[in-house]
């Protein structure tokens, strides 16, 4: 047998992570990105301890390692600054082995994009959809037909692969939420704690990045397509009376200073109901195209490195292609199904807006234990990779690996 071709579409974390993993198990791969360049949106990704692992595993630890891990405390407080809940960073990398970090997106694709071979990734060549002929697909993009032995379809929330395999789907639904992401310069700012504070059906979230930057978020309950005119302005009648650092963080998002950021402002979305599998034939959906999910347990770009992991892995193993993508729904579905759902009702406790009914929130995670709460992480973070011999499809399970020494951080 000959090398073995992929195609993956789409360029994004997912994409290139799947590229990665399947060319250092001996694929030749096609990158298709539409976009003219691989760039990382603006904004900030947090790299949870089992995102951590799924990068060491196709050799890309010692690149997203560097930095320094989330500092001091890490948890919830309320508008006045007052802490719901609170984690010593330390204690919970003891509980891990590793600890998160929290980098630029720009980063992380720039990153991947090194680990590939020259001439993977085809930039301005968009996917259309496939032909599945059996033995082999046609992949038809703007730049003429592609014969691969398997598709990657890493195309986004607003998958083209994924309306094509699954036309009667409901697809994407608004998750009732929409959002605002900067990433801001650090320097002059005293050293900043990775917080997320809760008010009434709003949310702004500080995080610093490992090269020394500031990554912020804010969210407000709203309808689709809401788009105030002027985001700056929006941010600060919301969130400028809040506790310290908020007012001096929204200053240097003002669009008059010297040196001006970016706000990013989109809507929330995901798939409403799961897809009934994650491949069709020879095609696997990874990431977003596959469970796009809300953001609020920051696991959307840690479940498409652990999907691109994982189908790299059961594809190296075995030359039945279909059978090889049966084992990796068999073995991702359940999972991302799970970490969606839990994604979903964080978001509906933090959009609660009634005093009381935001009240008794405040008091139900203020009582509730920290161990308690990390405990409830250990299915998310304590993943594993799949590492030696493969599975078999029929005993695929590759959820959760933990025993009395496994150690991670939310």
């Amino acid at each position: 047998m000959g090398v073995r071709h992929a195609v993956v579409a789409g360029g994004g974390i997912g994409g290139l992570a799947a590229a990665v993993a399947l060319s250092r198990r001996g694929w030749r791969v096609t990158v298709c990105e539409r976009a003219p360049a691989l760039t990382g949106i603006g904004a900030g990704i947090v790299l949870a301890p089992n995102a951590l692992r799924a990068l060491d595993s196709i050799g890309l630890g010692p690149e997203v390692w560097a930095g320094d891990a989330l500092p001091g405390p890490v948890g919830l407080r309320t508008p006045d600054g007052t802490w719901l809940s609170r984690s010593d960073s330390g204690a919970m990398s003891t509980r891990y082995g590793l600890s998160t970090r929290a980098v630029h997106r720009g980063f992380l694709i720039d990153a991947l994009a090194a680990a590939l071979p020259p001439g993977v990734v085809r930039l301005g060549v968009s996917v259309a959809g496939v032909d599945d002929a059996g033995g082999a697909v046609v992949v038809r993009t703007s730049a003429g037909d592609l014969r691969a032995d398997v598709v990657v379809a890493a195309d986004g929330m607003r998958s083209v692969l994924r309306g094509q395999l699954f036309p009667r789907h409901s697809g994407l639904c608004h998750a009732g939420e929409a959002g605002w992401r900067a990433v801001l310069p650090g320097a002059g700012l005293p050293p900043q704690q990775a917080t997320e504070t809760w008010g009434r059906g709003e949310r702004f979230g500080v995080v610093p990045l490992v090269d020394g930057r500031i990554y912020v978020y804010a969210t407000t309950v709203t309808g689709p397509g809401a788009q105030p005119a002027d985001h700056h302005a929006e941010l600060t009648r919301r969130f400028g009376a809040w506790h310290d650092p908020i007012p001096e963080l929204l200053d240097r998002l003002n669009r008059r200073n010297p040196d001006p950021v970016g706000i990013l402002h989109h809507d929330f979305h995901e798939l409403g109901s799961p897809l009934p599998r994650f491949h069709a034939g020879r095609v696997a959906l990874l990431g977003d195209a596959a469970h796009a999910m809300t953001p609020n347990m920051g696991q959307g770009g840690c479940q498409a490195i652990e999907d691109a992991v994982v189908v790299a892995h059961l594809l190296a193993r075995d030359t039945d292609v279909p059978a090889a993508l049966a084992a990796y729904t068999k073995a991702r579905h359940r999972r991302t199904t799970r970490i969606s759902r839990r994604s979903r009702r964080i978001g509906e406790l933090a959009r609660l807006s009634h005093p009381l009914a935001a009240s008794i929130r405040n008091l139900a995670v203020r009582a509730t234990p920290r161990v308690v709460t990390l405990r409830a992480l250990d299915t998310v973070l304590g993943w594993h990779p799949p590492s030696g011999p493969a599975p078999t499809p029929a005993s695929v399970n590759v959820n959760v690996n933990i025993n009395a020494n496994v150690k991670e951080q939310p």
